[in-house]
């Protein structure tokens, strides 16, 4: 029996010996918003094999309407029960690839972005693994303004931090299905949180961050609170990113690791890095793709906006965590732009793109900035030619738009109806009155 067939009888078998009555088949559209529907157990078996139609046309950056069916085919090695489930009719998930009736991948589908670009590593020698650092807020409600629930900050461990038995619960729940945890704790702003997620590969991670904000939320509504990713709720304290760990790996050898380099530090990394630096601007669009996510990337609340790289330093684009001694296969890269709003997919495939690109083309890597960037004044920061990242949503997209390799990453379906899709939201803010104007003007003008 093939490998496939096999993981189907054990779905099976999963889902009876759990007494499972629902299966949500989830998938993401465009944008990153986690989509799902529901079959009961009576289906799983037909939808293992032959999957389950549905509307496209619905789904944000799908399909047409003359074009909409389209096929959620279940990937069993995703199969989860629920951990707020019930004993009896209980609910599991199981993520979905996105076919065209035909059987072939349907391409507006997210997941298989990340597919095609893992292929493309892999048939470099490479397997590319990620560990993002995913902050969120936790408020009283999500109406009105902000309302936070403690003044704690960065690790604190006090009365002040009265989220500490969400953070446990959510790691309960998340390990329970799964999911590795490394670290729990508060972080610098109010209210504000970590989980970080252990080391693994692209594509589970990019299906385990999914889960992870679903979980968030789910823990924090079941103890009456509202959780957030939303880059920057608040002003005047730092926003929540989404600080991106990885790898390539050769089979068991990590491929950035050189032991008589004195940065640790492979060719392979290098270029890696460098390519990274030099494409950051085209796919920023991507891993920060919300107007809310340039209220964060400003200088002083230790959001990275200047492009360049260093081993210590955290006011730089991209950090080497410092090697430690016998751990050659922890060497990594850390890109900290992004915000843990984006489509997850989406984002890792630009990142691997942009570092792939810059091993084939071989790029050099400038040599690292170990001052504090945030303390140089605009003279000094032009002497040593660090760029910045873009302002603005529409200045990162206008970049993307002229960006070869962020089209052929994303391919032509989800690279036009994303762009499509971020100048409407462009609009909309620009033509927006806020309460800031109105604050500002309406007596005085």
């Amino acid at each position: 029996m093939e490998k496939n067939d096999k993981m189907k009888e054990y779905v099976l078998k999963k889902a009876r010996e759990n007494k499972i009555k629902f299966i949500r088949l989830w998938f993401t559209d465009v944008q990153g918003f986690l989509k799902s529907f529901a079959i009961t157990v009576e289906e799983l078996e037909n939808a293992l094999s032959e999957g389950m139609g549905f509307d496209g046309s619905s789904i944000e950056g799908f399909s047409r309407i003359e074009e909409s069916d389209v096929i959620a085919m279940p990937d069993p090695n995703t199969f989860q029960v629920l951990p707020w489930s019930p004993s009896e009719n209980g609910v599991a998930r199981m993520f979905c690839d996105i076919l065209e009736p035909d059987g072939s991948n349907f391409k507006g589908d997210p997941r298989w972005v990340l597919k095609k670009m893992l292929k493309k590593a892999k048939d470099m020698g490479y397997t590319f693994y990620v560990g993002p650092e995913l902050e969120f807020f936790y408020f009283r409600s999500d109406k009105g303004n902000p309302e936070i629930l403690d003044k704690g900050g960065y690790f604190d461990l006090t009365t002040l931090d009265v989220a500490s038995e969400l953070r446990r619960n959510t790691v309960l729940y998340l390990e329970s299905i799964g999911i590795g945890v490394e670290y729990s704790h508060h972080e610098v702003a109010p209210s504000q949180h970590e989980i970080d997620l252990r080391y693994t590969d692209a594509l589970t991670m990019a299906d385990n961050a999914m889960t992870y904000r679903l979980i968030v939320k789910e823990v924090a509504t079941r103890h009456g609170v509202y959780a957030t990713f939303m880059p920057k709720p608040i002003f005047g304290v730092n926003g929540s990113g989404m600080h991106t760990h990885q790898s390539l790996f050769c089979g068991d050898k990590n491929a950035f690791y050189d032991a008589n380099d004195k940065y640790h530090l492979s060719e392979t990394g290098k270029h890696y890095i460098a390519g990274i630096l030099k494409h950051c601007k085209e796919i920023v669009a991507v891993t920060n793709q919300w107007v809310n996510s340039y209220k964060r990337l400003v200088p002083g609340y230790e959001a990275p906006v200047y492009i360049s790289w260093a081993r210590r330093n955290r006011s730089t684009l991209v950090r080497v965590p410092m090697y430690k001694p016998g751990k050659e296969s922890s060497t990594r890269v850390e890109f900290r732009c992004p915000d843990p709003a984006c489509n997850p997919y989406l984002a890792f495939s630009v990142m691997l793109a942009a570092g792939l690109e810059g091993i084939k083309n071989k790029y050099p890597l400038p040599k690292p900035i170990e001052e504090n960037i945030f303390e140089m004044d605009v003279l000094k920061r032009e002497e040593s030619k660090i760029e910045t990242l873009p302002d603005n949503l529409l200045e990162a997209v206008k970049l993307m738009e002229k960006s070869k390799l962020v089209r052929e990453t994303l391919g032509e379906h989800i690279f036009e109806k994303f762009i499509e899709n971020k100048k409407i939201e462009w609009e909309r803010y620009r033509t927006h009155v806020s309460n800031y104007e109105l604050d500002s003007y309406l007596e005085v003008l």
